[in-house]
């Protein structure tokens, strides 16, 4: 086994632990990075080492390592109102690795919608079993995030285009 198949993963989930930290209370769901990171370990890591680096974060949460938003850990953290959310990342990371094979701009805008689309979908579900209202739970955990959300879209398309770049330049050297 390499060491990139075991150093990667770990990298890309303590970079989501990191953006869980960037946090703005929004009601029940925190405004954080974590989705930037996500959404990058796809691009980055692939379908599969992605899906890896997200279940790793997810494990070291629900063991109770502070990795989730505020520092707070624990299997508690998966079953209550941000559950659906964060079970979404391994999926997320997997569609956006997977739609970005072919490695284009259109690819990367697609894999991001597609992977915030997944993250609020099994958010959006989980938060409105919880409340049982789905609507309140839409009004709550996905409607006030769109707009921050196609912010990080756009800082992980730069992201990307900047990495392709020097990728470019160091290997025509």
């Amino acid at each position: 086994m390499k060491a990139r198949y075991v150093t990667y993963p770990a990298l890309f989930a303590s970079l989501t632990a990191i953006g869980a930290q960037i946090s703005i209370p929004v009601g029940e769901v925190p405004l954080t990075f974590q989705v930037l990171f996500v959404l990058l370990s796809g691009f980055i890591l692939g379908a599969r080492m992605g899906l890896l680096s997200q279940v790793v974060y997810l494990t070291m949460g629900a063991i109770g390592l502070p990795v989730f938003a505020g520092f707070r850990g624990g299997f508690v953290y998966l079953y209550g109102p941000t559950g659906g959310y964060l079970l979404a990342f391994p999926l997320a990371a997997f569609l956006a690795g997977s739609i970005t094979r072919r490695r284009n701009f259109v690819n990367y805008l697609i894999a991001s919608l597609v992977g915030i689309s997944t993250i609020y979908f099994l958010g959006w579900i989980r938060l409105g079993l919880l409340m049982r209202d789905f609507e309140r739970a839409f009004e709550l955990g996905v409607a006030p995030f769109v707009i921050f959300d196609f912010i990080k879209i756009g800082i992980a398309l730069t992201i990307i285009e900047r990495l392709r770049k020097i990728k470019t330049k160091i290997g025509s050297l």
